[in-house]
């Protein structure tokens, strides 16, 4: 069709706004000035940027910090720096970098150990990384998600058989300080059924960072596996980083189609470390000094594991979760719980008595276990959760001698079984029990088939 004159002044007129954007110079970068400092927060005025983007200051000897925006108010910005804060002081400059943070991907990682911002940590020469991706991640539209159908094989017996784990499902580890959540990971890391292992240890101690690489995971497990590392004395941003980019790793394998553990200790370092950036920033406190926005953010982080579209791979995550003085109800577990698809408790009781792994069974639970497993399999652990209740329910009446044989032929069951109960979710940290094997001494343990 020929325009007339009418509708070709319409179309001049539409095009004009984009003609003049095109004609315009870009954007000059205006350099900032650092004005404040409390606690790790900087502020800086006379600059502008986007929540998320980085910057860099500069002192005046010539030292380079990295730091990202966190916040604003008015014309002033809310930096987070993310290394060593020696050697700033008022007028430092703040030149805005236009971008957000962009971390390497790839195969090339396999093997490797890295810091929160993406570094080598193991002094085996430069990344080799395939491609740049957000630490933001993408989300998944949750109606394309794969369902979670397929039973996932961890090498722990009593996991495979009374909390069997989906392949995309998503796992906490709640328990105290020393009960055993890091050699249980450890366990799971070396057996479970898995192309790729991502492993996050953030705000966790620098030593239990080389022992985990060079004891638990070896030679054999680091060589399938990434390990990003920001222990407690990195920055807050730094741990945050650190957990970012482990998902974002994890995500990364999971678009080629491979199948992907992604072990986290543990989430509530990076509630807390959130909690440091929300307080610094002036954002006030809701529940036990956790602002609201940590309890938003808990969701983003956990809901970008799982399965991915149909055909594609998935992310199989377990997060550690700290039960601070051994309270299963702290706000972190409790907001965990609501967004995990199950949650595996470790006693202290059971820690205590040398019972590894320390897992409760009548306090633990795997939501989607009903939906990749078959009857008679949840028959069995249904059947053994009952026993074992039921012992433990009239244990102080059992060892004190109240109790007479042949009052309640249910605890005469419990009490005969329950040596036997109590040898099968034994298991040492060295030996693995596939799937198939534990559910066939699952049935033998109950007289099943």
């Amino acid at each position: 069709m020929i325009p007339t004159p009418d509708r070709g002044r319409l179309w001049l007129a539409r095009l004009q706004p984009y003609r003049q954007r095109l004609l315009e110079p870009p954007p000059l970068i205006v350099e900032g000035r650092l004005t404040r400092m409390v606690g790790l927060t900087l502020e800086a005025e006379g600059c502008r940027a986007s929540i998320g983007s980085l910057c860099r200051v500069v002192t005046k000897s010539g030292k380079v910090i990295s730091a990202e925006v966190v916040g604003f108010s008015g014309a002033r910005l809310f930096l987070m720096p993310t290394g060593d804060t020696h050697g700033l002081e008022p007028g430092c400059r703040v030149i805005p970098l236009g971008q957000d943070s962009l971390v390497g991907v790839g195969f090339g990682l396999l093997g490797r150990v890295l810091d929160g911002a993406g570094q080598a940590l193991d002094n085996k020469g430069p990344l080799i990384t395939d491609a740049k991706v957000s630490l933001a991640g993408v989300p998944i539209n949750p109606l394309t998600r794969k369902p979670i159908r397929e039973a996932l094989d961890v090498g722990v017996r009593a996991i495979n058989s009374i909390l069997s784990v989906g392949r995309g499902q998503r796992m906490g580890l709640f328990a105290g300080t020393g009960v055993g959540k890091s050699i249980l990971l450890g366990m799971m890391t070396k057996f479970t059924n898995a192309d790729i292992v991502v492993v996050g240890l953030i705000g966790e101690r620098g030593r239990e960072v080389n022992e985990f690489v060079l004891k638990i995971l070896g030679e054999e497990g680091l060589s399938r596996a990434v390990v990003v590392a920001s222990p407690a004395d990195d920055s807050p941003l730094m741990r945050v980083h650190g957990a970012l980019l482990a998902t974002a790793i994890a995500e990364y394998f999971r678009d080629q189609g491979l199948n992907v553990l992604l072990l986290m200790d543990s989430l509530t370092r990076y509630a807390q470390a959130y909690r440091e950036i929300a307080l610094a920033i002036d954002e006030p406190p809701a529940t036990k000094g956790y602002p609201p926005s940590v309890f938003a953010k808990l969701p983003q982080l956990v809901e970008r594991a799982g399965n991915g579209d149909e055909g594609g791979g998935s992310i199989t995550a377990f997060y550690t979760v700290l039960a601070e003085g051994d309270d299963t109800n702290d706000p972190i577990a409790d907001a965990a719980r609501g967004v995990l698809d199950g949650h595996i408790v470790l006693s202290r009781a059971l820690a205590d008595s040398g019972h590894y792994p320390a897992i409760d069974v009548e306090a633990s639970v795997s939501r989607v276990m009903p939906d990749i497993v078959d009857n008679e399999h949840m028959r069995m652990a249904r059947d053994l959760r009952r026993l074992y209740s039921t012992y433990q329910q009239n244990r102080d009446l059992i060892s004190v001698g109240a109790y007479r044989p042949g009052a309640d032929p249910r605890i005469d069951q419990a009490i005969e079984r329950n040596p036997a109960i109590m040898a099968f979710l034994r298991q040492d940290m060295d030996e693995s029990v596939d799937l198939s094997r534990s559910i066939d001494e699952l049935a033998q343990l109950l007289g099943g088939r």
